[in-house]
């Protein structure tokens, strides 16, 4: 065979060769989105299937406008961190400064060439051509060394620059990834300090001795990992406390799920919390994570947990135990790592004597018992209360809202029997019905609730609102009139004379402060 079919039949094989690399390296391009991983697999490639052998990536960095080397091939474990190449400086950085290929034929004879790694070898041709993405966007440098077939070097060059150009793309779609994977993660750790400031022990209010008990047994139980039952009528705030236990808590970074056991059947509820198999059942097409699982390491909150039939509670009762479960349809035991926290408004121990709940459950659950006050309890919390929640309303609709004194006192004289949830209805209910904003006693009766509500106490009802100071300066002239008429019984006479008018000018405020007058 001649020397120029030779050098032919050479070069079909190489391309041959290239073509099934190329092939290799886009399989590893697209097996994953971890940058170092993923070019140390393709020098790889690289060194074992295209003959390329020191390969070697260096990307720019977006700040400093350097190169920073990222990866190099070599059979023995080398350090390459805080190796960089400026502009023009070495053959790499001369690479990006021409913005073109280069080929040097004997690494040995170039002096630019600055050794920095002490790996190549000299007697070897070099080739570095740029990285490019998005048309003719450098982002880096390839660079690696070929066999000494001089005849050969503009076909490998040829191919080295595909070689770039796919590094390229997954280069910059790993970037975009990275960038929007830090943006997510910045939103989260906003969104996660924002939720630990709402559920502060700070933003709970109660300044009642029975709140206050409240708060000092939640923090203190925050700090370990025990099982924990709050117990109260429905509305009183009880999973505001588990929040608040939980984001002061050592899981504060870990997942908060939560789940209403009286919202779901018992076929339902075990799916949901222990999760199900493919196939478990009509439905299941695919595997799913329950509850517990993915509260791993976190708090679950169990909401009405007095609803649950016996048939369940059996269940639960191993995984409180044990940590241990399998899901629906499986037989692969589970274990996970779940702080507990339940809820209920029902008597347990009254359910545990008529055989409907559990001892041994309600032993579990009761570890640490927290009791929630109802809000007839602690009447003194209704105006910071209903300040709160008139903020919060104001802030919702977006207009400014305020709640006046006259307000407060036909507030503080309703029973609550649905507690702070029945305040918040009412409030927003005040606040719709408010054309200007302000929030009265007039406006409260508005909204069906009955200010002469009797609040049952140990030992008698108190039907009126305690006496003010009418000259408040806290009080407008609406709210003043009002008060006075409250304070004499609706009689008109007497509140005159509370004011220090005459009827006539009481009557004549009545009217153009268009106050209802209440028939007593």
């Amino acid at each position: 065979m001649s020397h120029d079919n030779a050098q032919l039949q050479q070069t079909l094989n190489l391309l041959e060769d290239e073509l099934a690399c190329i092939y290799a390296v886009s399989k590893v391009l697209s097996r994953s989105l971890n940058l170092k991983e993923t070019l140390r697999e393709v020098l790889r490639v690289l060194h074992e299937e295209g003959q390329l052998e020191h390969g070697m990536v260096s990307l720019l960095d977006g700040d400093s406008g350097d190169l920073l080397l990222l990866e190099l091939h070599r059979a023995e474990k080398l350090t390459v961190e805080n190796v960089r190449y400026r502009a023009g400086e070495g053959i790499m950085g001369l690479a990006i400064e021409m913005d073109k290929p280069l080929i040097i034929r004997k690494l040995a004879d170039e002096p630019r060439f600055l050794d920095k790694l002490g790996v190549y070898n000299p007697d070897l041709p070099f080739l570095a051509v740029p990285i490019r993405a998005r048309g003719d966007e450098i982002v880096g440098v390839l660079a690696a060394q070929p066999p000494a077939e001089l005849h050969l070097l503009g076909e490998r060059r040829r191919f080295l620059e595909m070689i770039g150009n796919l590094i390229g793309q997954n280069v910059v779609l790993a970037n975009e990834v990275a960038s929007d994977k830090q943006e997510l993660q910045k939103e989260r750790d906003s969104l996660r300090r924002k939720v630990k400031g709402e559920s502060g022990f700070a933003n709970l209010i109660g300044h009642t001795r029975c709140m206050q008990v409240v708060f000092d047994q939640a923090r203190q139980v925050a700090k370990w990992n025990t099982t924990v039952l709050i117990r109260g009528e429905s509305g009183t705030g009880k999973e505001l406390i588990a929040n608040a236990i939980h984001y002061h808590s050592p899981r504060a970074n870990n997942a908060f799920i939560k789940l209403n056991c009286a919202a779901l059947p018992d076929n339902l509820l075990e799916s949901e919390l222990f999760g199900h198999e493919k196939g478990a059942f009509t439905g299941a097409v695919s595997q799913r994570k329950g509850r517990f699982e993915q509260a791993d390491g976190g708090t679950l909150f169990l909401d009405e947990i007095g609803e649950i039939t016996p048939a369940f509670q059996a269940k639960l009762l191993r995984v409180l135990q044990e940590g241990e479960f399998e899901r629906v349809g499986g037989t692969r035991t589970l274990k996970v790592d779940v702080r507990v926290i339940a809820a209920t408004n029902r008597n347990l121990e009254q359910e545990v004597r008529a055989g409907e709940f559990r001892e041994d459950l309600y032993y579990r659950l009761n570890v640490m018992p927290i009791i929630m006050p109802p809000l007839r309890e602690r009447l003194e919390d209704i105006p910071d209360l209903a300040r709160f929640l008139v903020n919060k309303i104001s802030n919702k609709q977006g207009r400014p809202l305020d709640i006046g004194d006259s307000a407060i006192r036909a507030l503080m004289h309703h029973g609550w029997p649905g507690n702070v949830r029945e305040l918040e209805n009412c409030m927003e209910r005040a606040a719709i019905l408010s054309t200007d904003g302000h929030i009265d006693q007039q406006v409260i009766h508005l909204t069906g609730l009955d200010s002469h509500f009797p609040v049952e106490t140990s030992n008698t009802t108190v039907k009126q609102p305690p006496k003010i100071d009418l000259d408040s300066p806290d009080l407008d002239e609406r709210e003043r009139v009002i008060a006075a008429l409250e304070e004499a019984g609706w009689v008109q006479a007497k509140a005159a004379r509370l004011l220090n008018m005459t009827p006539r000018q009481i009557a004549y405020r009545i009217q153009i402060l268009n106050i209802q007058v209440r028939q007593i």
